[in-house]
């Protein structure tokens, strides 16, 4: 991997970035695809036993013969990306600013498995909504951080990197690009990382929106459970801890075994990526089997997704936040220390096929006095990816009342 940037001149130089894979790579890429060696099919008819053979083969097959990683890398290339050195490690990040006078800064954080990939159809509409059945007023300045050792910023040479660092490092971003007043969205690991800035509140941060509920996993016995509908999300929650714990369980316990398959076998880290919650799952394994694909989890945005994955070889660092996250939880626990209570504004957008679709009450619970909630009538876990339309009106909503 290159890249093309202009020397540091300080610890808090901001770096023009370009993406340029070596062909070589991607030759070595394609041989490792054909030389994979694939399992029996499953037993069963369903994902009850994870990745299926013929998504995999599917998945395969296109990813060696007819995907093109150079289109991705055009994408990349035709956004303005940075890269600024906080606090040890290379932050690696898309800035683009809209061409819309008064225009709000928000800072959005990606999860896992996805990276920038999962934002980038969103960069048109939320920087120029006019263009995108929006209004003027409604624009935003797009700031989109690789997290700390995914895709192309460096990885942590120490341990100690959960959300609340992560959160410190992207206000320091904030202020380093001369924002003064801005917002963040975040969902996965990146509501995690905007739920704790909300918490630490630093000065210009004005308001959140996050679109998954990671609070709930600690407060299951505080939930209300007296509707329909509230107990359908805790049927939903106690599926995800009992049969859709897996990838979690292992990254969070023991990131460096998984990771030397994730950084061996460009299909093995496909399957490992793709195995993350039933509802995308059915949806991208769609995309290769049946070729027709569910909003923008298109077969080849969901390969950039996996390539850049192997060809930063950051499948292992990646997984690593989860170690971190469960530390974090275990001492928290051990302390009996709370979490500070949320000091901005908070906007929450439940989506129809989130791991746990949370009710209002649920999110009342984490965040009391929620200022703006929506249910959107279609997206998954990923909506930025999935329906970057349907997100982006979201955002306009839900950031509107906090635009000054």
């Amino acid at each position: 991997m290159t890249s093309t940037t202009v020397p540091h001149t300080g610890r808090t130089a901001i770096d023009p970035f370009e993406v340029h894979v070596p062909e070589e790579q991607l030759a070595e890429l394609r041989r490792r695809l054909v030389a994979t060696r694939l399992p029996t099919r499953e037993l069963v008819a369903d994902r009850a036993q994870g990745v299926q053979l013929a998504t995999v083969r599917a998945l395969a097959r296109y990813w060696a013969t007819e995907y093109d990683w150079r289109a991705c890398e055009a994408r990349l290339n035709a956004l303005p990306q940075f890269t600024t050195e906080i606090d040890g490690v290379d932050v690696h990040f898309v800035h683009v600013r809209s061409r819309h006078e008064d225009a709000l800064p928000l800072i959005m954080t990606h999860g896992w498995p996805g990276s920038v990939i999962e934002l980038l159809e969103t960069v048109g509409p939320l920087t120029d909504p006019t263009a995108h059945g929006g209004a003027a007023e409604d624009a935003f300045h797009l700031v989109l951080p690789s997290l700390p050792g995914y895709g192309f910023s460096s990885e942590p040479a120490e341990p100690g990197w959960e959300s609340g660092r992560i959160a410190r490092a992207w206000a320091e971003l904030m202020e380093r690009l001369g924002y003064s007043r801005y917002v963040a969205q975040g969902g996965d690991v990146g509501a995690t990382v905007t739920d704790a800035m909300a918490r630490q509140a630093p000065e210009g941060l004005a308001g959140i929106h996050v679109n998954l509920l990671a609070g709930a996993l600690g407060l299951a016995d505080r939930l209300p459970a007296g509707s329909e509908r509230e107990r359908a999300a805790h049927d939903a929650l106690h599926t995800f801890m009992t049969d859709g714990f897996g990838y979690f369980l292992e990254q969070s316990t023991r990131p460096q075994t998984i990771g030397y398959s994730l950084l061996d076998s460009p299909v093995g880290l496909a399957a490992w990526l793709l195995d993350h919650d039933t509802d995308s799952y059915y949806k991208m394994s769609r995309a290769f089997v049946e070729r027709d694909p569910v909003g923008n989890l298109t077969r080849e945005h969901v390969v950039d997704n996996i390539s850049l994955y192997w060809l930063t070889g950051t499948g292992t660092s990646a997984a690593r936040w989860y170690w971190e996250f469960g530390q974090f939880v275990a001492v928290a626990a051990a302390t009996g220390r709370e979490p500070p209570p949320v000091a901005v504004p908070v906007a929450f957008t439940t989506f129809p096929g989130e791991i746990w679709a949370a009710p209002r009450s649920w999110v009342e619970t984490v965040y009391p006095g929620v200022v703006y909630f929506h249910e959107a009538e279609r997206g998954g876990h990923f909506p930025a990816w999935e329906e970057p339309e349907v997100f982006a009106a979201e955002l306009r909503a839900a950031f509107r009342p906090l635009r000054a």
